[in-house]
């Protein structure tokens, strides 16, 4: 084969490789490099070729198009075409409503569904009674009406803070029909958190927060802080909180505040926290810090959430009888008609106006001790009555020797004048008992998460701003 291959060449190629073929047996090693020297040269000169090839970006383009077709598209747009076409709005009922003002302010051009609602004794409902009733409707693209469904305070009053009545009106083969149902309010978490840099009102209301909450978060903190003395700015709370909906919708009524599940407050440095926890075999639940001792001390710091302390406990110079003498109490200036409540738990003593304290209010505690609120514009207790801590039991006034609106507190133990300041900070807690204890830890871990969840809302705030 390879002799048959060699005559086939002409007589000059077939001398010059057999020359190379020679010089290759003898030195291999100088054959191999020359052949790596050409291609080297041949590399190089591939490098040095490419480049000028025409750049891409000047070459001819051409645009192509072609529709493309998604099977079955005629089909979905003639099923849209005959899709009847819903409407829906949501609005509150007003105390000027007549059945034709409502339904023209929904969108509704109906006058079947207004002659339903003047003559059925349900859907009259809708514009009789308390205003602000929440409204739903689905309507149809000519006006007229589908479905109306309204939620408002249950009809009976000793369930309406716990249930709401859902009115539906709905039309089936040309006639109206009505539905009233009374059903469970639903608690949601909500959270909250704010720093104090004016008041702390002013902090709840940037973070938004109802008054309701406000307050029960100054109740919550009130044996550990008096927010009176000790509130500082740059001072922070975090809450999780319950709202109150029908059928997921949060309720416009009664502000739809339910009470505070966990919360954080940090004043001057220390944080506090609590979270609402309701012990085994106990009829009522209470708050706690996480290390599980009560929030609530035997009693508060102050009976008012805000005021400023004129007197304390010490000598001080009478403004009316002008001399200096024993001031066996605290003096907190406020308004006339800030509420006063009871600092702890206890029976109303007497209630009444006694000569210099004016209109007074005094209370039996546990253990031989007592209270006194004077100078009341208001009284609200009677003699005899049970209250509790927190409860209110007047208002501040000017009644009897007062050269202003304030409150005179005072406070005994067995008779002998004490600081209440002092009682106050020593009253001791309540501990969650050994067999609540593992359940309590379980709602101080989604306490913490609820907590920690809050605060960062703070910080998305502060990042925006």
């Amino acid at each position: 084969m390879e002799s048959t291959v060699l005559n086939l060449l002409p007589p000059f190629a077939k001398n010059a490789l057999l020359r190379w073929h020679s010089a290759a047996v003898r030195h291999p090693r100088r054959v191999a490099g020359t052949v790596l020297g050409l291609l080297g040269t041949f590399a190089v000169a591939a490098f040095g070729i490419a480049p000028m090839a025409p750049d891409a970006a000047l070459l001819p383009q051409r645009l192509v198009s072609e529709t493309l077709r998604v099977p079955g598209l005629d089909q979905q747009l003639g099923d849209l075409a005959d899709h009847p076409l819903e409407l829906s709005r949501s609005d509150l009922t007003r105390s000027s409503d007549t059945a034709d003002s409502l339904l023209r302010r929904l969108g509704i051009n109906d006058p079947a569904a207004a002659a339903f609602l003047r003559v059925d004794r349900d859907a009259r409902r809708l514009i009789e009674g308390r205003a602000g009733k929440m409204l739903q409707v689905r309507s149809a693209a000519d006006g007229s009406l589908i479905e109306l469904v309204a939620r408002f305070p249950a009809l009976e009053s000793s369930r309406a803070s716990s249930h709401f009545s859902r009115l539906t009106l709905t039309r089936s083969s040309g006639k109206f029909s009505s539905l009233l149902e009374t059903a469970a309010l639903v608690p949601q978490v909500r959270l909250g958190s704010g720093t104090v840099r004016s008041s702390l009102w002013a902090a709840t209301d940037d973070a938004r927060l109802p008054e309701a909450i406000a307050s029960q978060l100054i109740e919550i903190f009130s044996g550990d802080i008096d927010f009176h003395r000790q509130l500082r700015k740059g001072d922070t709370f975090s809450v999780a909180f319950e709202t109150l909906t029908a059928d997921d919708q949060p309720i416009t009524w009664n502000d739809g505040t339910g009470r505070i599940v966990a919360a954080e407050f940090v004043n001057n440095g220390k944080a506090l926290q609590a979270v609402w926890f309701q012990e085994s075999g106990k009829a009522k639940g209470g708050y706690f810090g996480l290390d599980g001792r009560s929030r609530r001390r035997a009693f508060l710091a102050s009976p008012m959430e805000f005021s400023r302390i004129t007197s304390g406990f010490a000598m001080r110079f009478h403004p009316i009888l002008q001399n200096w003498r024993a001031h066996n109490g605290v003096d907190y200036s406020a308004p006339t008609g800030t509420p006063v409540r009871s600092v702890g738990d206890g029976v109303v003593e007497s209630a009444g106006r006694q000569n210099g304290y004016g209109n007074v209010v005094q209370l039996l505690h546990s253990n031989g001790s007592s209270t006194l609120y004077a100078h009341l514009s208001r009284i609200d207790v009677q003699k005899g009555q049970r209250v509790e801590q927190g409860q209110r039991v007047g208002a501040v006034g000017a009644t009897g020797w007062a050269t202003g609106p304030h409150l005179h507190f005072e406070f005994r133990v067995g008779g002998q004048y004490q600081d209440p300041l002092k009682i106050a900070r020593e009253s001791e807690n309540l501990v969650i008992d050994t067999a609540s204890r593992p359940r309590f830890q379980q709602f101080t871990a989604i306490a913490r998460q609820q907590i920690d969840a809050a605060e960062t809302l703070t910080a998305f705030r502060g990042d925006a701003e």
